[in-house]
């Protein structure tokens, strides 16, 4: 019975819990809220091991010496409480949300690519072309307007206003 108790016991004190996941969750937003939306977009390879390696490095700082389930338990709660947080401050408080949510931004308007955007995206010409493509568009001055959105996605207003085709289902017929 002692081995059961000491699996869901506290191994450290709650509040040390708390404020390691608190800490750590408002760094991890911080920064990737830095880091631009070009790298919230559909996960490659390298991707996946970035964010693997990001959870085993923030791991250390989170569990500090932790070991039971109970402890496990009140870091994801701390972890989902923050979460729901930010979002509630940024659906009641739109400045807020400004801070702590991206917003698409304008990477062609009129055909005519928006070199700034390019440039803090870190994303070259060739790179939004076969975005354009996997839209169905061959030729930026197709387009009205494309955005990056904060998922990293791009989004396309064609100038004939018909409607793009859907990233990655081309239409094909047999």
């Amino acid at each position: 019975m002692s081995t059961l108790h000491s699996l869901f016991a506290l191994s450290i004190p709650l509040l040390e819990i708390f404020v390691r996941g608190s800490a750590t969750y408002i760094a991890l937003l911080a920064m990737m809220r830095v880091i631009g939306r070009r790298e919230a977009g559909g996960l490659g390879i390298t991707d996946v091991l970035l964010v693997v390696l990001v959870a085993q490095a923030a791991a250390v700082g989170l569990h500090g010496q932790a070991s039971s389930v109970t402890d496990g338990a009140v870091l994801v709660g701390t972890i989902l409480f923050w979460s729901v947080v930010f979002d509630a401050l940024a659906y009641r408080w739109p400045r807020i949300g400004r801070l702590i949510k991206s917003e698409p931004r304008l990477l062609i308007r009129n055909g005519e690519y928006n070199l700034q955007v390019l440039r803090r995206e870190l994303m070259t010409r060739e790179e939004v072309q076969s975005q354009l493509r996997l839209h169905g568009v061959d030729d930026p001055a197709e387009v009205e307007r494309a955005y990056i959105e904060p998922n990293g996605l791009i989004s396309i207003v064609r100038r004939d206003h018909g409607e793009p085709d859907e990233p990655g289902r081309p239409d094909v017929t047999l």
